[in-house]
């Protein structure tokens, strides 16, 4: 079995809330965070439901004059990054040597708001209303330059630009860097802040978003027979991953262990996924093998599992191919949550490690009626108890990108035994 990492810190921002314990409440419960946009969102009377993440007051993570100057993802990524450290109680520089600490946090639309909003402004008013902050503030590698700085990282530092993928390979590659001995810490997740106009417009008239329900709740629903698209939504998802021999050198608890990953490409098409599901196929194969295991080892996937008719179907097929027809449990947070494209694959690696501690499977809500298509062992109704011995958390992306990770129980000697205090 290969070496696997501790994860000691979770940080979210999610439109079910912040605190890790009130978002997996809200997941085994069935408190949904998808609204209808209210009057002065960016998307009133543009779209029916949205999954609207809460505001970070940007004082609250820079100063008043930087704050200014950033993108909504960057802000969304640094108080992920502030609550995730926190939650690990490290201080870089004094728990862990700066350079032995990566960042690896990635969006998949980076700062297109903060473009466009420039844009109109230069066709509006000429070249002198562009601030000469544009760039620094809504380039893709922001997010992970603005956590190093304000933190003093001084280790690997990078960005993944694998659209809906981005946060969960951002995950795998904080485990390739402590397998590799190049971190003893690293600090890795996903952001995205797409709710505007332009990519509203763009998933609407691609027919991909869920249409024509009058109640917002009730709109994303992965696996079941009337799903109609996804929900667009917004969110960020840090972990910080640690060398389990580091984590129990300085006393740290670990909620569970990233034991493995695995990712393929489809080759198939920009935006359709393979209807045999064979790249996701693979990238299950692969993490569960990185990890030393077993299908059979498996107790719970946490589903990609967007609301897209075709999506689900081919997702479905793959477990099956995977699994055979005895298949682990299997859900899906985005019917709560709505899919935050870059930061869902990091959002839901922490909500699946949760799942591992707390032993306890959050439900897909909505699930009225499974689709014969999309046959699983699904969560419905209500949480299941565990046991959970290891879970596969799903992400796949336009482009064709597929990552899975290999979720197992903590490999430190101190563990939390519950969820974070809600």
């Amino acid at each position: 079995m290969r070496p696997a990492a501790a994860i000691t810190g979770i940080g979210l921002v999610t439109p079910l809330g912040r605190k890790p314990g009130d978002v997996f409440d809200a997941l085994c419960v069935g408190r949904s965070g998808l609204v209808t946009p209210p009057a002065g969102h960016p998307l009133a009377g543009l779209l029916d439901v949205a999954g609207i993440a809460p505001d970070i007051d940007p004082t609250e993570v820079l100063d008043a004059k930087q704050a200014r100057a950033v993108d909504r993802f960057v802000l969304f990524a640094l108080a992920a990054a502030d609550d995730a450290l926190a939650d690990a109680r490290i201080t870089v520089g004094t728990d862990v040597d700066p350079e032995r600490v990566a960042v690896v946090v990635s969006s998949g639309g980076a700062g297109l708001e903060t473009y466009e909003q420039y844009a109109a402004l230069r066709r509006a008013s000429g070249r002198a209303k562009v601030s000469p902050y544009l760039l620094p503030g809504m380039l893709s590698n922001m997010a992970a330059a603005r956590i190093a700085i304000k933190h003093g990282i001084r280790g690997y530092s990078s960005a993944i630009a694998t659209a809906c993928a981005a946060g969960a390979q951002s995950i795998a590659e904080g485990l390739r860097l402590i397998r590799g001995g190049e971190a003893d810490v690293v600090v890795c997740g996903g952001s995205d802040t797409a709710l505007h106009p332009t990519v509203a417009a763009a998933f609407a008239n691609a027919w991909a978003l869920a249409r024509k329900w009058a109640d917002p709740t009730a709109a994303s629903r992965p696996f079941d027979k009337r799903r109609n698209g996804f929900v667009l939504g917004e969110g960020a998802g840090v972990l910080v991953l640690e060398r389990a021999e580091f984590a129990d050198a300085r006393g740290a608890a670990g909620y569970a262990s990233l034991s493995g990953w695995g990712m393929t490409t489809d080759a198939h098409h920009p935006t359709t996924p393979r209807p045999d599901g064979a790249g996701a196929i693979a990238s299950m194969r692969r993490a569960i093998t990185d990890a030393g295991l077993a299908p059979s080892d498996v107790d719970y996937v946490n589903a990609h599992g967007t609301s897209t008719p075709l999506g689900d179907a081919a997702e479905a097929v793959a477990v099956r191919s995977v699994f055979g027809a005895d298949t682990p449990a299997v859900s899906s947070i985005k019917a709560l949550t709505g899919h935050m494209l870059g930061g869902s694959g990091a959002v839901e690696a922490a909500v699946t490690a949760l799942s591992v501690t707390a032993n306890l499977l959050p439900p897909t809500h909505n699930l009225d009626d499974p689709d014969p298509e999309c046959a699983l062992d699904h969560v419905r109704g209500a949480a299941r108890p565990g046991p959970v011995r290891a879970a596969l958390s799903n992400s796949f992306a336009f482009g064709g990108h597929n990552v899975s990770l290999l979720i197992g129980a903590p490999g430190t000697r101190l563990t939390r035994t519950t969820t974070p205090a809600a």
